[in-house]
C-alpha cells in the first residue's frame, strides 16, 4: 500500500466519507485471520512488533481514525471500537498496541484548536505515523519549561504502551512555571529521546510498552496540544469525554480477549479433545461440565457485550452533541462505561482462566498458546484496574457526585 496523502483539490463525496464501516470490518477480520496464524509463536518470541505494525499500515488501520479529507480512513468511534475488539480476538497485545493508537492519534481533536488538530491528522496520515505513550498522571511528572519560543521536555515515564514501534509519542507533562499538565507531541526519534523496553511483563507482550527518559527534549509551540487540567473552569465537557473515550478502548479490548479464547477453545473442544480423559478420541463436545462451563461464560461475555453496546451508544452521542455536551451528560457516559468496564474485566479474566479447565492438562502446552489469553487479560487489568472505579459509581447513583476525569493510558 502506498503512503496517503492529504488531497490537493476539491473532494469528492466519497473522498470526503471515506470507505464506510463495511469495509474496516472486513479488513480488521483479514488482518486479525493474519494475525491469529502465528499468534502464539509471535507471543512467545516476544520481538518488538514491527512486522505487526506493518500488517496495520498496509491494510490502512492506522490512519482509520483520521477524516477522509486529511487522508484517513474518514471512520468513527464505533468502527474503530469494532475493529480494536475483532483484533484483541487474534492478539490482545497488539489489540491494546493499536487501541492506544488511535486514543493518542485523535486526541488532538479534542486538547488542540481545530487548526492546529488538523494540522496533526493530516501530517500523520501522509506520514502513516504510529502513535504511543500515554496521558495517564504519573507519580514523578514530567517537566516542561519555557525556553525561547517554545519548551524543554525532561524527566523519566516507567511504562508507556507502544513506544518500542511509536513515530510520535503523545505524553502527559506539567509546565515548571504553573504547574499545568499538558498534552505534548514528540517525535520518537528526536535527540534526547531514551527509549528502553524494560517492561518484561508477563503478558501483553507485544504492546511494546517501555520506559522513556526525557533528557532536554526541544517541544516546539504546535507540538503543544493544549490542557489535561480536571479544572472544569479548563475542561469542557467535550474535553472530558476523552475519558470515557479511552476507557471503553479498554472494555473492547477486554471483550475481544474473552471472545477470543472462548472461539479457540470451542475449535479446539469441537474437535473431539476430551479434558479429563486424555485417552478418548471423542465425546467431550457432549460432557455435561463441558457444556455447563460453556454455557456459564457464553452468558458472562454476552453481558457484558450488551452493556458495551449501551456504553458505546452513550459515547457515540455525547461526541455528536459536541460543545453542547453539559457535565450532567458527561458523567452519565462516564458512569456508564466504568460499568461496562467492571463487567468485561470480569468477563475477560473469568473467560481465560476457566478456559484452561475446559481444555484440561493439554492447556499447560507452550505450543498450544492458551495460556497467552490469560496472562494478556490478567496483566492488562493490573494496569487498568476497575475495583476502584466501581466506588465512583456507588458514588454517582447514591449521591450523584460526578466521576472524577481519569485518563486510561
Amino acid at each position: 500500500m502506498g503512503v496517503a496523502t492529504a488531497p490537493s483539490g476539491p473532494t469528492s463525496d466519497s473522498d470526503r466519507i471515506g470507505p464506510g464501516r463495511a469495509h474496516w470490518l472486513r479488513v480488521s477480520r483479514e488482518t486479525a485471520d493474519d494475525l491469529a496464524t502465528d499468534a502464539a509463536g509471535r507471543e512467545q518470541a516476544g520481538k518488538a512488533p514491527f512486522d505487526e505494525v506493518s500488517r496495520l499500515r498496509e491494510a490502512g488501520l492506522l490512519t482509520l481514525l483520521i477524516p477522509a479529507e486529511l487522508g484517513g480512513g474518514g471512520a468513527d468511534w464505533p468502527t474503530a471500537y469494532a475493529v480494536v475488539r475483532e483484533i484483541a480476538a487474534a492478539d490482545g497485545a497488539i489489540g491494546q498496541l493499536l487501541g492506544c493508537h488511535y486514543f493518542l492519534s485523535w486526541s488532538a481533536r479534542l486538547f488542540a484548536e481545530p487548526a492546529l488538530a488538523a494540522q496533526v491528522e493530516r501530517k500523520s496520515a501522509a506520514e502513516q505515523w504510529c502513535w504511543g505513550g500515554g496521558f495517564a498522571r504519573q507519580e514523578l511528572p514530567l517537566t516542561l519549561a519555557r525556553k525561547a519560543s517554545g519548551y524543554v521536555l525532561d524527566g523519566r515515564q516507567s511504562y508507556f504502551t507502544g513506544v518500542l514501534v511509536a513515530d510520535r509519542l503523545a505524553v502527559r507533562a506539567e509546565r515548571a512555571d504553573t504547574g499545568e499538565p499538558l498534552a505534548v507531541v514528540v517525535d520518537s526519534a528526536h535527540h534526547g529521546v531514551g527509549i528502553d523496553g524494560d517492561a518484561d511483563t508477563f503478558g501483553q507482550r507485544l504492546a511494546a510498552g517501555g520506559s522513556v527518559e526525557f533528557d532536554a527534549v526541544p517541544v516546539a509551540a504546535d507540538d503543544v496540544l493544549g490542557s489535561l487540567s480536571a479544572d472544569e473552569d479548563v475542561l469542557s465537557p467535550l474535553a472530558a469525554l476523552a475519558s470515557p473515550v479511552g476507557r471503553l478502548l479498554s472494555v473492547q479490548l477486554l471483550l475481544g480477549m474473552a471472545e477470543g479464547v472462548l472461539a479457540e477453545a470451542r475449535e479446539y473442544s469441537r474437535a473431539g479433545h476430551s479434558p479429563w480423559h486424555p485417552d478418548w478420541p471423542l465425546g467431550s463436545p457432549q460432557d455435561p461440565q463441558v457444556l455447563t462451563a460453556y454455557g456459564e461464560l457464553t452468558v458472562l461475555a454476552r453481558s457484558a457485550s450488551a452493556l458495551a453496546d449501551q456504553a458505546l451508544q452513550a459515547v457515540h452521542g455525547g461526541l455528536a452533541h459536541g460543545e453542547d455536551l453539559t457535565y450532567d451528560e458527561y458523567a452519565d457516559i462516564s458512569v456508564l462505561v466504568t460499568m461496562a468496564e467492571a463487567a468485561a474485566s470480569r468477563a475477560a479474566q473469568e473467560s481465560t482462566t476457566r478456559a484452561l479447565d475446559i481444555i484440561g492438562s493439554r492447556s499447560a502446552s507452550s505450543r498450544l498458546g492458551f495460556d497467552r489469553f490469560w496472562r494478556n487479560a490478567r496483566t492488562h487489568s493490573l494496569y487498568e484496574p476497575v475495583a476502584h472505579r466501581l466506588r465512583d459509581v456507588g458514588d454517582y447513583f447514591l449521591n450523584g457526585a460526578h466521576p472524577p476525569f481519569v485518563l486510561p493510558v
